[in-house]
């Protein structure tokens, strides 16, 4: 009889797995159940940013270096991502000399 074994789930696996899901509702990748790209849902994309800020928070002090790192650097580029979809979101802009 063959055992396969499960992925094992860890923390950085978490932390990619909330991005993955703030990546989709950014729009920026195709939706798992209907592989569509998505109407962009910003208001999801805060939310799984915020969970990531309040796991950052929560866990300070209880990472291990790789941990730590990984989850500074995702919640940087999501929040830098947030702010490109919150300003393409409201439109071109119009720059005067």
């Amino acid at each position: 009889m063959t055992h396969e074994t499960e992925p094992q789930v860890t923390f950085s696996s978490l932390v990619i797995s909330l991005a993955t899901t703030a990546a989709v509702h950014f729009g920026d990748l195709a939706d798992p159940v209907t592989g569509q790209p998505g109407t962009p849902n910003l208001d999801g994309a805060r939310q799984m940013i915020e969970i990531l800020g309040i796991l950052q928070e929560k866990t300070r002090g209880n990472l291990d270096s790789d941990e730590s790192t990984i989850l500074e650097r995702v919640l940087y580029e999501l929040r830098m991502r947030f702010v490109e979809a919150q300003r393409e979101a409201s439109g071109p802009r119009i720059v005067t000399p």
